[in-house]
């Protein structure tokens, strides 16, 4: 499978389903949304994903940012977006797909409070959802190559 084509598929399996069973932005004001007061923030488009950002909608930035994976996009917007033009790093949040199932991202502890109440505190739904869209993506080599480098930032996070 193509990264690109990967990523639709898993775009997809997460088009309609979330965390909890109402919109969790409203829980924490949707800080996974906003950048913070020095512009820093925003979510990492997967391999092939910027394809789908060109041209890029009004509101929307994209810069390169190799501090997770080298040669990575990141996406960050200026106000609550078009459910339809979220990227995948947002449909997954505050999870993280692994070779065998999920775990909580460890990215996601600086600002969603759903992370003290780790997976079981997450829709079923969603976290199946996830599981399915991890399948898709470790079968892709590319996705699985920036999945893994996601899951080595986590670990150096967990050293902190």
């Amino acid at each position: 499978m193509q990264p690109l084509e990967a990523v639709r598929a898993a775009r997809a399996l997460l088009e309609c389903v979330t965390p909890l069973n109402r919109d969790c932005g409203g829980v924490c004001g949707g800080a996974c949304c906003q950048t913070d007061e020095d512009g820093q923030g925003g979510m990492l488009l997967f391999p092939g994903e910027e394809a789908l950002y060109d041209p890029l909608p009004t509101g929307f930035h994209l810069e390169r940012d190799d501090g997770v994976a080298p040669g990575a996009w990141l996406l960050t917007c200026e106000y609550a977006c078009d459910r339809s033009l979220r990227p995948l790093s947002c449909r997954l949040f505050p999870l993280l797909p692994t070779r065998k199932g999920v775990k909580m991202d460890r990215r996601g502890w600086a600002v969603c409070p759903l992370m003290d109440s780790g997976v079981s505190g997450l829709r079923q739904e969603f976290v199946d959802a996830v599981k399915r869209a991890g399948a898709i993506l470790y079968a892709c080599p590319e996705q699985a190559a920036f999945l893994d480098a996601i899951h080595a930032y986590n670990q150096r996070l967990a050293q902190f």
